[in-house]
């Protein structure tokens, strides 16, 4: 398929990268360390059942479910997908 300068699997390598991208972002995430007893924003307490379940857990269900929200409005932009960064 005759796609101008762009390699033959360029498509397979943008899709590689985005998907390395995500991976890397939702790894960043992920809470580390020791399970606080109390919400770092609401000074809710975390149960028990949640901080075994979630190492490092730091955020109450209400936060965090806030923080996923926030997160997921948050959409990016596919900086290597536009037609911007193809042009230059």
């Amino acid at each position: 398929m005759a796609s101008g300068w762009a390699n033959d699997d360029a498509v397979q390598q943008q899709i590689d990268s985005s998907i390395e991208d995500a991976i890397a972002r939702a790894r960043s995430r992920l809470p580390r360390g020791e399970s606080l007893h109390y919400c770092e924003v609401c000074d809710a307490v975390i149960p028990e059942a949640r901080r075994q379940a979630i190492a490092g857990v730091r955020l109450c269900v209400t936060c965090q479910t806030e923080e996923d929200r926030a997160q997921a409005a948050f959409a990016g932009y596919n900086r290597r997908g536009s037609k911007d960064s193809q042009l230059r």
